[in-house]
């Protein structure tokens, strides 16, 4: 199905991105017992996890924005390897960390560093494979993502049973995070650059971020790309990182954690990503499958809200559920990637998963905010509501591009 040159490309590209989720899930998976440990409070571990998880965002928005005008300038190749260097470098001195203030920092630097993995590796992949197979390239990428962010807890998990040399079990998962990272740097020796990036005349403009906002066919588009993948984020950080609180509230038999809950919630990612690029393939179309997705996720949703005093188990069941049909990542980018030149591609396709992402922080502070006097079921609903109308809203008047042809410069 693919040349020797394009598999290679696709395995670098989607190992990259297991690493990348991997760090970037991780701190989910280790908020409850890296707060403990730093002296925080059942009372203050809520809190400040998620002022912690908002800087990590916060950190993406602005790493999102700067590799990929660098991409665009410099080349996608000298991405990927500055990107990984940095987040792997954050994420081993988060094994460090001895005090609040410091971990907020590393967190905040490992989110600049991951922001440049996933949106330069689509760009490279989009712009090597032809019109027929393009789609696939995507897909397979964020399997592999999210096999990485199911590796994080279970990495925890086996800190937590003996396998940690000594280390504090999350300080040992943050170690074990950043050399994996320092590994996949020499499997980057063997990438090209894009050929169609390449081609481009030396007089174009490259990377011009601020035409985004000033352009206002440009910036609709924009706006668009980022608001169609505020469902995937509001279901992992709402639905899948809060889970002990939201199985608190609903009163559930049995123990929740947030580590076994990302678990349930990837594994139901990684294979509804799979299925969602599949059937992009079968009915020929980036948008149907996205409007699939988002009317069957919808009332899975909203039983997951009202399972008071259902069985941890039932729980999970339904997470991975969740998982599966909010499972739409892939297609987003691969959407985002096509809908802009060759000339200001990988800023796209780099900074609007990581708007998304930094939309997190808005989507946490709503929450919290609306938990405060709505309870935090209610509050869930709420901000639930607002992302999927943007979104259904947005797909609607983003163009079809399937069968588009990317040899073109804005």
């Amino acid at each position: 199905m693919f040349t020797k040159k394009e598999k290679l490309l696709i395995a670098v590209a989607s190992l990259g991105y297991y690493v990348d989720a991997f760090d970037l899930i991780l701190f989910g998976a280790v908020r409850q017992p890296s707060l403990q440990a730093l002296g925080l409070n059942d009372a203050e571990i809520l809190q400040k996890g998620a002022m912690l998880f908002n800087y990590q965002m916060i950190g993406m928005l602005i790493g999102g924005v700067f590799w990929g005008i660098l991409g665009d300038k410099k080349g996608r190749k000298s991405v990927l390897f500055a990107s990984i260097i940095m987040y792997s470098i954050a994420n081993l001195l988060n094994g460090f960390v001895t005090d609040i203030n410091m971990y907020a920092l590393l967190r905040f630097l490992a989110g600049i560093g991951l922001a440049g993995e996933l949106g330069v590796g689509v760009t490279l992949v989009s712009e090597t494979l032809p019109q027929s197979k393009r789609g696939l390239g995507p897909m397979i990428i964020a399997v592999f993502g999210a096999l990485g962010a199911v590796s994080a807890p279970m990495v925890v998990k086996m800190a937590n049973s003996g396998f940690n040399f000594g280390i504090e079990p999350w300080r040992f998962a943050y170690i074990f995070g950043g050399v994996m990272g320092f590994l996949l740097l020499f499997l980057r020796l063997g990438i090209i650059e894009s050929t169609l990036y390449e081609k481009q005349s030396s007089n174009t403009e490259k990377g011009n971020f601020i035409k985004l906002f000033t352009h206002k066919k440009l910036f609709s588009k924009y706006l668009f790309c980022i608001l169609l993948g505020l469902p995937v984020w509001y279901i992992i950080s709402i639905l899948a990182l809060v889970a002990p609180e939201l199985a608190k509230s609903l009163n559930i038999q049995g123990k929740v954690t947030s580590g076994d809950a990302i678990i349930y919630m990837y594994l139901g990612l990684a294979l509804g990503d799979f299925l969602c690029g599949i059937l992009s393939q079968v009915l020929k179309s980036r948008k149907k499958p996205i409007y699939i997705y988002m009317a069957l996720v919808l009332p899975i949703i909203w039983y997951y809200l009202h399972m008071e005093g259902a069985k941890a188990d039932e729980f999970y069941s339904i997470t991975f559920l969740l998982g599966i049909f909010g499972g739409f990542w892939a297609l987003f980018i691969t959407i985002a990637s096509e809908q802009f030149g060759t000339n200001i591609r990988a800023t796209v396709t780099t900074s609007v998963p990581n708007f998304v992402r930094g939309a997190v922080v808005l989507i946490n502070l709503a929450f919290l905010a609306l938990g405060k006097q709505f309870g935090l079921i209610n509050s869930a609903i709420i901000v639930g509501i607002v992302c999927f109308c943007l979104a259904f809203i947005s797909n609607y008047f983003l163009a079809e591009t399937f069968d588009k042809e990317l040899d073109y410069s804005e």
